[in-house]
């Protein structure tokens, strides 16, 4: 697991915009693993800029986001589709028949949906690189506290933190949605690479439990500790609680002069 702290949130999405262009330019047929969320923001809006004006070429480029909102249309502005075409896909070259977001429309036939969904990532190879971000208490995707290490795409329960924490993207009279279809745990350790993004002090403890507590189910992004290639790359702000800064800063330091293909 390399750590890269970053002074502030802008050097973060420069960071890792820079490692998921580096990856299309050495493999332009990625398959990219996609996240949702206010954190991802920055990254998405510097991959719009490399690709408007140094050319970053995303046409052969398979994307696999995920999660998205159980029971919400896929034109409603708070669902994770719309989200990812309008700060995103709208504004770059990938074609559609090559973007998937799992289906939250649906009123039935979960599981078929996400035996679908998994088939479709292991019929294009499986993910290359998987874009992360992190819950407050420490969850990836939507694997709620408790998810199981070896869980697949699947219909899941949101908890009490989650929907309070997302109640904030939909109007006062619409109820926030309370489960969602989302990669399982053991679909996301089987990405080629992780890059996991954390910015700020709400997200330090969640960072600090990831990466230096205990390997367990309560803390799902814990499971990242047994990945061969993940990097969690996350500002000062959310880099607070860390025991060992000094430490990963002069393995960041070694990496670049011993290994430096790990960065990208």
């Amino acid at each position: 697991m390399l750590v890269f702290i970053t002074k502030d949130y802008a050097e973060l999405s420069r960071e890792a915009a820079r490692i998921v262009a580096r990856a299309i330019r050495r493999k332009r047929d990625l398959r990219l693993g996609l996240a949702t969320g206010e954190t991802q923001l920055g990254l998405y809006r510097e991959l719009v800029r490399i690709h408007r004006e140094e050319g970053l070429d995303f046409a052969r480029v398979v994307t696999f986001n995920l999660d998205e909102y159980v029971g919400l249309d896929a034109g409603q502005p708070q669902s994770f589709r719309a989200f990812m075409f309008t700060n995103f896909f709208d504004h770059v070259n990938v074609p559609v028949g090559q973007i998937h977001i799992p289906n939250g429309a649906l009123r039935k036939d979960f599981e078929k949906t996400c035996e679908e969904y998994e088939r479709a990532i292991q019929d294009a190879g499986g993910i290359d690189l998987q874009v992360l971000g992190i819950g407050k208490d420490g969850h990836i995707g939507f694997n709620e506290p408790a998810s199981s290490f070896a869980s697949r795409t699947r219909l899941k329960t949101l908890t009490a933190q989650t929907i309070e924490d997302n109640r904030r993207n939909f109007p006062p009279d619409k109820e926030t949605p309370r489960a969602a279809i989302t990669m399982g745990i053991g679909t996301i350790l089987e990405a080629q690479r992780i890059l996991l993004l954390g910015s700020g002090a709400a997200k330090a403890r969640a960072i600090a439990l990831a990466i230096e507590g205990p390997l367990t189910a309560s803390v799902t992004a814990s499971a990242l500790q047994l990945h061969r290639d993940s990097t969690l790359l996350v500002d000062r702000e959310a880099a607070a609680e860390l025991r060992h800064k000094d430490y990963y800063d002069s393995a960041l330091e070694m990496t670049r002069k011993l290994t430096p293909e790990r960065l990208w």
